[in-house]
């Protein structure tokens, strides 16, 4: 670029092109009020609505104050949003702190079950929860505790799947291996793998809900994951098992 502003024409002809500076476009759109007016895809595209005043005059003023005034509401859209879904993990995480705490206080390895199946619904917000444990073809279909179930080998991998940990499903009809017979009002569930130990079949913590959407495939599972594992070491110590 040349010290007067100007670069060689792009079609080889030697001859020499002036840039078109900021000042340039200002000075073209101060002679050409009615651009905007002329060019409306334009000025959508720009996020401009123009409005004219009198002859010839825009009020562009209005125009970006309009687009700020969408921009911020957005924003306090979004910060609402943040806070309430804060708020929300914040009464989660004190639920399951609550959950812990109950399981480790219970003072016989019958309370600890009765703990989970019974009161845990109400202090975690859930409408089912139940226990199920892999047991020999010939073992009987539910152990002798409410909320307790015996399911046959293999069924918690055809169920969650081979090495996972967690199955999370909305709008389904409950499984009675899982839940028994309250699977008919189940809508849709969680099922939590638990590994007690290598010395055991695994087991799963089932949390059914009569909302259909109450779970889904799309829900965080830390502190349910966290929560299982409270139990797994909770079941390990009151049995006496290895890892």
């Amino acid at each position: 670029m040349a010290n007067d502003g100007t670069i060689p024409a792009p079609d080889g002809s030697g001859r020499q092109v002036k840039l078109i500076t900021a000042d340039d476009v200002v000075a073209y759109l101060k002679a050409h009020l009615d651009f905007f007016d002329k060019n409306g895809e334009l000025a959508a595209e720009m996020g401009i609505t123009p409005r004219v005043q009198g002859p010839g005059v825009i009020d562009m003023q209005q125009a970006i104050l309009k687009r700020l005034r969408g921009e911020i509401e957005k924003l306090k859209v979004e910060r609402t949003e943040i806070i309430a879904n804060s708020k929300q993990n914040q009464i989660v995480q004190n639920r399951i702190q609550a959950a812990v705490i109950s399981i480790i206080q219970a003072t016989t390895f019958e309370k600890m079950i009765h703990v989970v199946t019974h009161e845990l619904p109400e202090l975690l917000d859930v409408d089912f929860i139940t226990m199920a444990i892999e047991a020999n073809a010939d073992a009987p279909k539910r152990v002798p505790v409410r909320g307790v179930y015996v399911l046959a080998p293999g069924a918690i991998d055809a169920a969650i799947g081979p090495d996972k940990h967690a199955r999370l499903r909305s709008d389904i009809v409950g499984e009675e291996a899982f839940f028994g017979d309250v699977a008919r009002f189940v809508k849709s569930d969680v099922l939590m793998r638990l590994q007690v130990s290598s010395g055991s079949p695994d087991g799963v913590m089932c949390f059914g809900a009569r909302d259909p959407e109450a779970f889904g495939p799309e829900m965080a599972t830390e502190l349910l994951f966290f929560l299982s594992k409270v139990l797994e070491n909770t079941i390990r110590a009151w049995l006496d098992l290895p890892e």
